[in-house]
């Protein structure tokens, strides 16, 4: 299984988990999956984490630098299929109605250069490439609460079936991470 990780979960990680990692084994542990291929950071999430919280997940993770860890997104096209689902499935219905036709079609174009669009895509293309579950970890919930144009990662991947984490989640299913607070 190959576990694709937001930059929500990267900065939960930095902020809440690592503090408290003084030998270092989660750090270790993680840039070896890292290294491995187990975890996956797309390219439009590192870029992301380069302007977040003024950069603390490239500074923390600074192993995340390496070009040969980042997987590249831009010759990940979407589908018809996807392309339908983008403008049924996956929009706010609510935003939808106030927009006139060029402002969505904007909005959408943005999208799918998005981190998001790109790690949904990443997900279905693996998916259906390796014939292997991918996990997308991320710390979205599901409610759509911040009037954003499309759906939040956790509703869009229950509609196409990517199995989503919590990052809590992924600490448990990971078997040689073993987290103890002293």
């Amino acid at each position: 299984m190959k576990i694709v990780i937001d930059t929500s979960s990267l900065l939960s990680l930095v902020r809440y988990y690592l503090p408290f990692d003084t030998d270092k084994i989660l750090y270790n542990t993680l840039k070896s999956k890292f290294e491995s291929g187990e975890l996956i950071v797309i390219d439009k999430v590192f870029q992301e984490c380069n302007y977040i919280a003024k950069g603390i997940i490239i500074t923390s993770l600074e192993y995340l630098k390496n070009k040969k860890l980042q997987i590249r997104t831009e010759d990940l096209l979407p589908s018809q299929k996807f392309f339908n689902q983008l403008e049924h499935q996956f929009i706010n219905k609510t935003i939808r109605k106030k927009l006139t036709d060029l402002e969505f079609e904007s909005r959408k174009n943005d999208f799918l250069e998005s981190a998001d669009a790109k790690l949904l895509l990443y997900c279905l293309n693996d998916k259906k490439k390796n014939k292997t579950d991918t996990l997308l970890v991320t710390e979205e919930t599901e409610s759509s609460n911040d009037n954003k144009s499309f759906k939040k990662l956790p509703a869009i991947c229950k509609i196409i079936d990517i199995e989503v984490k919590t990052l809590p989640e992924l600490m448990i299913i990971l078997d040689d991470i073993n987290l103890k607070i002293a």
